[in-house]
């Protein structure tokens, strides 16, 4: 077996449901083998209340479900799937991500031809087409880290001293060595997992992708960034931006430092980065609250809705393969609620239609176009729902089509 994919689901099965269209896509030639014969994926649903095993499992009967009875956490499902797994390689995957055809092919080649590599990330943008940072960063070592928390990295992007945790200094557009890789898409090697361990199962949700690399490099491995190929991430769909994901994010942040600094100077160092945590926890908390980022899961509509928080009569251009941009129009027109628009120009929310005569690849080259603002989602080809976010700081949005009677 070459290749296992592990994608862990909490209530997106509709983001979900086009990234395993394109995942079954990247899979069919993975360096040379054709039908994917030698790869396996994996779907750990760490008990969904929105039906995602109902819907799922019919639609892609290759893929081994493994169905929770209570949401243990990022780190412990994808254990559980990882020790079922059989592939000389691992690509653990968030559901809202949507892979180009020849991913699969440039990530595996790139492996193979590197021994020395235990893991890798690729390059990522979110769903406005803008490159999302956290594709690569440098380890947050306390003096990186204080950085990043002061707002030192966002007044100095691209200073190798001051913007050392999003490696700013270095070309997104280029492959480079890389310390800590995400866990929204992360190559790792078989071997160097074995060496190296696991996911620490002490971070219920966030840095367990820092500290897994760490320890990746720590075994004798490099990670590596691989600008190669491009994916697109919705980014946060499978979480609530509430106070609930703020404390856990930094109290994995703070497990984090305590877990890999301590002792002399390091240990005072790191008791004001404690402090310095805890108050940039209670600033997004407050943030967020005033936002009214709350959420669970998709907000799924049928056809209905707006773009926007509004009512109806959002204007929608539908575009990419002709077979579904048909099928999509018809169902649309016949809800009312959205108006169709030729130019996409002058849309307000544009879906792009994958299929046999518009690509993955091709969704993801045009969502780097430059656009005013605009929402964008996808269809894939076969699926009966649309999803897209327009970027992190959004709810995303689901359509599920419906035969008319």
């Amino acid at each position: 077996m070459i290749l296992s994919v592990i994608i862990v689901n909490y209530n997106v099965k509709y983001f979900l449901e086009q990234c395993l269209y394109s995942v079954e896509k990247a899979l069919q030639e993975p360096c040379g083998r054709p039908g994917g014969a030698e790869t396996e994926i994996f779907v750990v649903d760490n008990h969904s209340s929105d039906g995602s095993i109902a819907y799922l499992r019919s639609k892609f009967p290759r893929v081994k479900f493994i169905v929770n009875e209570e949401n243990r956490g990022f780190a412990r499902a994808n254990n559980q799937a990882l020790r079922e797994a059989r592939g000389k390689y691992i690509l653990f995957l968030n559901p809202d991500t949507i892979l180009p055809e020849d991913h699969c092919s440039i990530c595996l080649s790139f492996m193979e031809a590197n021994s020395g590599v235990g893991a890798a990330g690729v390059r990522m943008i979110d769903g406005s087409g803008q490159f999302l940072k956290e594709s690569r960063r440098g380890f947050p070592s306390p003096w990186v880290a204080f950085c990043k928390l002061a707002g030192l990295s966002a007044l100095f992007p691209h200073s190798r001293l001051l913007a050392s945790y999003y490696l700013g200094h270095l070309s997104s557009g280029g492959n480079h060595p890389a310390p800590i890789l995400s866990g929204a898409c992360l190559w790792a090697r078989r071997a160097a997992l074995d060496r190296a361990g696991s996911f620490d199962e002490q971070f219920f949700m966030y840095a367990e992708d820092i500290d897994l690399s760490y320890r990746i490099e720590q075994a004798g491995y490099i990670n590596y960034y691989i600008a190669d190929t491009t994916i697109l991430h919705f980014k946060g769909e499978s979480t609530q931006k509430d106070i609930r994901y703020v404390k856990l994010f930094y109290k994995a942040m703070s497990q984090f430092r305590r877990k890999h600094f301590s002792g002399g100077w390091s240990a005072l160092f790191s008791g004001l980065m404690e402090i310095a945590i805890w108050l940039r926890a209670g600033v997004t908390t407050i943030v967020n609250l005033f936002r009214g980022n709350s959420r669970s899961g998709e907000r799924v509509s049928r056809g209905a809705g707006n773009a926007k928080d509004g009512g109806g009569g959002v204007k929608t251009g539908v575009t990419g393969d002709p077979a579904g941009v048909a099928r999509l129009a018809a169902y649309l027109s016949s809800c009312g609620d959205r108006v169709l628009v030729p130019d996409l120009q002058q849309a307000e929310e544009v879906i792009f239609c994958e299929g046999p005569a518009f690509s993955f690849r091709d969704c993801i080259a045009e969502l780097q176009k430059p656009w005013r603002r605009v929402f964008f989602k996808i269809h894939a080809g076969g699926s009966d729902s649309v999803a897209g976010s327009h970027s992190k700081e959004e709810r995303g949005q689901a359509i599920v089509l419906e035969e008319k009677p």
